[in-house]
C-alpha cells in the first residue's frame, strides 16, 4: 500500500512537504504521482516521476513553486510545496504504476492508491 503523510493547514505563502511510501514494494521502474483532489475539480496530477530515471513532470500551476523528488534507497517520494495558494487546497493522493517504463501522468495509468493527505490553505 501507499502511506501519505505532511498534510497540514497553512496560510498562503507557507510550505508543506508531503512524503509518499510505498511500503512492501520493491521496483525499479515504475512512476509516482501526486494528485490532488479538491470538490468538484477534476483528479488530475500536479505533479509525478519517474523512479529510474528520475524525470518529472509538473502542471503548469505548479511549476517555480512545487518540487517532487524520490529517494530509491529510502523507498520515499517527496512533493516540496512552497508560496501556498488557496487553490492548492484539496486532498492529496499518491499514486503508483510499478511497471510503467515511461512518464505517465493520467491518474488512469496508475494501479495503486493511497488514502490521502488533507491539505488546507487559507488565511
Amino acid at each position: 500500500r501507499l502511506g501519505e503523510s505532511g498534510g497540514g493547514v497553512v496560510q498562503p505563502g507557507a510550505p508543506l512537504i508531503l512524503s509518499c511510501r510505498p511500503a512492501g514494494f520493491a521496483f525499479d521502474y515504475g512512476v509516482i504521482g501526486w494528485f490532488p483532489q479538491a470538490p468538484g475539480n477534476e483528479l488530475e496530477a500536479v505533479s509525478c516521476i519517474s523512479n529510474r530515471r528520475g524525470k518529472t513532470y509538473y502542471v503548469d500551476s505548479v511549476k517555480g513553486r512545487f518540487t517532487i523528488s524520490r529517494d530509491r534507497a529510502a523507498n520515499m517520494v517527496y512533493l516540496h510545496m512552497n508560496n501556498l495558494k488557496p487553490e492548492d487546497t484539496g486532498v492529496y493522493y499518491c499514486a503508483a504504476d510499478f511497471e510503467a517504463r515511461g512518464l505517465r501522468c493520467a491518474p488512469n495509468d496508475y494501479d495503486y492508491w493511497g488514502q490521502g493527505t488533507q491539505v488546507t490553505v487559507f488565511s
